[in-house]
């Protein structure tokens, strides 16, 4: 079996496009990945390209082989979406290397270690207030729509949710990103941030797991009084993306509330400071971003610390169905994340969804990942130029 082929698509998202990748061969087999950040569309799809030349040829079976073969034509642009680039072919081959075998890729790294996955509702509000144009959702004005949605997923079978800080009112507003190039919390946010969780919380009771994401938005100054706020709530973590180690140390020591970080790192080279610094609860890792080869790696590095992970997912089912791949063939996982809203016309661009009941998502058990892009759909929804 030979590569022949390498190509991608560029695919409307909710906020920003989704990537896919497909590898094609000469036996007639496509393993398809969902790969990388789409704000970075251009940059991302043109590194694939450039892999491309390396692998046309190639039998596509030895995914190890391929991965070092891309990682030492790229040594002089590490990690970013140079990683990304590679994560997409080097899952796309997985997936071959699934079908060929007939079966599913955790199959062929030992698993599964379970049936079914936990996840929790993400983006909870976040999505409602900054698009309910889109998804065609009752705009939030007001607290009691906070409670609204927190009901819904809680209806839904969800024992868990994350979100953002959001504001009411106004076709709702989104502080995170209305936050000055300082990152600094202000009383007023601290005040409305308080109030969500205080109102999330009371609905939600307090058996239910609630999550939240602050991103890079503040610095560590801010962490820590957003941390200490939220204190009273039992939040699951406050979910930072800091990227010095010692500093997000310093917030986890001031702090009761759980931190979890680590969406914005790539290699265990990355994530090892975090580590060796004791600077987090629980660690944050994408598949789609990094790959399966170093997710798997990071995962495992988590277990020798005593920790586990958390699994970033929040696009497509082809995301979902590679995540659940991964969570299938380790051990130490907490929770996964699952996007139960998303844009109008997801579902057209698989061959199959996943099975979600509970707020547990079955374990896939298909060839390969156990969906396929539909390249008609993705064709019909690719993103302009």
């Amino acid at each position: 079996m030979k590569i022949t082929k390498i190509d991608t698509f560029t695919v409307k998202g909710l906020a920003w496009p989704w990537l896919f990748c497909a590898v094609r061969t000469d036996e007639g087999i496509t393993g398809y990945s969902e790969f990388g950040f789409g704000r970075l569309a251009h940059g991302i799809v043109g590194l694939v390209k450039d892999f491309e030349d390396v692998l046309v040829g190639k039998d596509p079976r030895p995914v190890e082989q391929n991965y070092e073969a891309m990682r030492r034509m790229s040594e002089y642009s590490f990690g970013g979406a140079t990683q990304q680039a590679i994560a997409g072919i080097e899952l796309a081959l997985w997936d071959i290397k699934g079908k060929a075998a007939g079966m599913p890729v955790h199959e062929l790294l030992g698993g599964p270690t379970r049936s079914e996955q936990r996840v929790y509702w993400s983006h909870l509000a976040t999505y409602q207030v900054a698009f309910s144009e889109i998804l065609g959702t009752p705009a939030v004005e007001s607290w009691d729509d906070i409670r609204a949605l927190v009901r819904q997923a809680l209806d839904a079978g969800y024992t868990g949710f994350k979100t953002n800080f959001v504001t009411p009112g106004g076709g709702g507003r989104r502080p995170l990103f209305l936050t000055s190039t300082d990152k600094v919390a202000s009383r007023d946010f601290l005040a409305d941030a308080v109030t969500q969780i205080e109102t999330m919380r009371d609905e939600a009771g307090p058996d239910i797991d609630i999550m939240v994401d602050i991103n890079q938005n503040f610095r560590p100054e801010g962490q820590i009084k957003i941390a200490q706020a939220l204190e009273p709530y039992d939040i699951t973590w406050l979910e930072i993306d800091n990227l010095s180690a010692d500093a997000l140390k310093k917030v986890r020591s001031s702090t009761r509330t759980t931190i979890l970080t680590g969406e914005r790192l790539l290699t265990t080279h990355e994530y090892y400071p975090y580590f060796e610094a004791g600077a987090m609860d629980v660690i944050k890792l994408d598949l789609q971003w990094q790959g399966l080869i170093s997710a798997r790696q990071v995962a495992n590095m988590a277990y020798h610390y005593e920790m586990n992970v958390a699994p970033h997912n929040f696009n497509g089912h082809l995301s979902t169905f590679q995540t659940m791949n991964l969570c299938a063939t380790v051990n130490n996982v907490k929770i996964s994340e699952s996007d139960p809203v998303q844009t109008p016309w997801r579902d057209e661009l698989f061959t199959n969804v996943p099975e979600i009941s509970g707020g547990m998502v079955k374990i896939p058990d298909g060839p390969g990942w156990g969906t396929d892009l539909n390249e008609d759909a993705a064709a019909k929804y690719l993103v302009d130029g």
